[in-house]
């Protein structure tokens, strides 16, 4: 799908239109290509001298492959989170920077420009020039990062009431959801350095751009800011995750000291009823009028002495 926007004053304007021409592309300050079919790629390749990028391209991590310049203008390939089917995934979002228009190139469905969107259409973005609309885009993607920090956080807390406070608590899913959190904090944490990166190579090649000078170290400050947090979420959830198992350890091992106590005391009724449980002719007890009651006496003193002693030692 292909969209269309013109920087007016201070905001940015969608250009409401089913079919798009050439003129159309050329009025535009703003082509955002979402998932473009055939015919849309070939209409914004009339605009360039070579073809757009495709997905295999735009999925390269290495840093020449990522930023550079060329006639086409500044291209930065940049990682954003992704929120599907409970889980987060990135997905890589090209960027052209050219002197009259920013064009981009993404798949997937990022919260971030449907966002952006909206605030467009709320008239709550300011943007005079295609550079501002990057670093537009870009610190809006750092906010929306802090508030999936924020989502991990609130989300820690729960499982971190679970498993430290609550009784019989369903530890398996806590560390599920561990994983899960683990996971989504190192994407996040990926989004965030990559974002990094691309700030960096946009200050070296925006020199003469006092005010974008200044976003990007603000945009830079917030992502430092951001990291930290990212390691404290890492270390928090290893603390939970070694608690957890600590606590399935401690579970299994009552377990397997409730069946060795219970194997200790029959051990001796065992014996005992297996001693006058012997076949032989010549037993002085099968004589005895009260040896069938004496027996059982030995079997029954013999199972409870065990529990006795270990009672006593407090190993029950």
């Amino acid at each position: 799908m292909l969209r269309l926007f013109q920087l007016k004053p201070e905001r940015i304007v969608r250009i409401e239109q089913e079919d798009f021409s050439q003129a159309d592309l050329r009025r535009a300050d703003w082509l955002d290509a979402h998932e473009p079919s055939a015919e849309e790629r070939e209409l914004l390749n009339t605009l360039l001298r070579s073809d757009l990028p495709q997905s295999n391209e735009v999925r390269e991590i290495e840093s020449s492959a990522r930023y550079f310049i060329d006639e086409e203008g500044i291209h930065i390939h940049t990682l954003f989170l992704s929120h599907t089917e409970g889980r987060h995934k990135t997905e890589t979002v090209a960027f052209l920077l050219q002197p009259q228009r920013l064009i981009t190139v993404r798949e997937g469905k990022l919260a971030d420009f449907r966002l952006l969107r909206l605030r467009a259409r709320a008239g709550q973005v300011e943007a005079s020039t295609a550079t501002d609309l990057l670093l537009t885009i870009l610190d809006q993607k750092v906010e929306n990062l802090a508030d999936f920090i924020e989502d991990i956080h609130r989300d820690l807390e729960a499982v971190s009431k679970v498993v430290l406070e609550e009784e019989d608590s369903d530890l398996e899913w806590a560390i599920d959801q561990l994983a899960k959190l683990e996971d989504s904090n190192g994407k996040i944490r990926l989004c965030l350095m990559d974002t990094q990166r691309a700030i960096a190579f946009l200050q070296r090649h925006l020199r003469t751009n006092e005010v974008a000078q200044q976003v990007c170290l603000e945009v830079l400050h917030d992502i430092e800011t951001l990291l930290t947090h990212t390691s404290f979420l890492f270390e928090k959830i290893n603390f939970l995750m070694d608690s957890t198992q600590g606590f399935i350890n401690i579970k299994q091992n009552q377990i397997i000291k409730t069946f060795s106590i219970a194997a200790v005391v029959f051990l001796p009724p065992a014996v005992v009823g297996s001693i006058y449980g012997m076949n032989f002719a010549n037993m002085p007890e099968l004589d005895f009028v009260y040896g069938y009651p004496m027996a059982l006496g030995f079997i029954l003193a013999s199972g409870i002495a065990p529990y006795l002693f270990f009672k006593f030692k407090g190993w029950l």
